[in-house]
């Protein structure tokens, strides 16, 4: 058992990952679809790294759960048929977020 420094009380058992599931698929995510495919040499590069998928995926990634709209684009209004689709390339193109801008 590992006890945390945030939470005394608290244990986690070894090799456990139902115990941070969410943790845990955010992390797979995160070295699946961005760490395995950059180099960061040094700090500085992998929090701005961190901090812009963190973003990604937090706001522009589309989520099954809200019928494959982004989370930040739920109270906005719904596309329209016709016009440009606009790509936003994020971390030089390893993520795209795409948008169809209004006619």
């Amino acid at each position: 058992m590992i006890t945390t420094p945030s939470s005394p009380g608290l244990s986690t058992p070894y090799q456990a990952p139902i115990a941070n599931c969410y943790a845990e698929s955010w992390l797979g995510s995160f070295k699946r679809e961005c760490l395995n495919h950059l180099l960061c040499f040094s700090l500085g590069q992998l929090d701005h790294v961190t901090v812009e998928y963190a973003r990604y995926h937090n706001d522009l990634r589309p989520n099954q759960g809200l019928a494959n709209v982004p989370p930040g684009d739920v109270n906005k209004n719904p596309p329209q048929p016709n016009g440009a689709i606009h790509r936003n390339r994020i971390l030089g193109g390893l993520l795209n977020h795409y948008e169809r801008k209004a006619a």
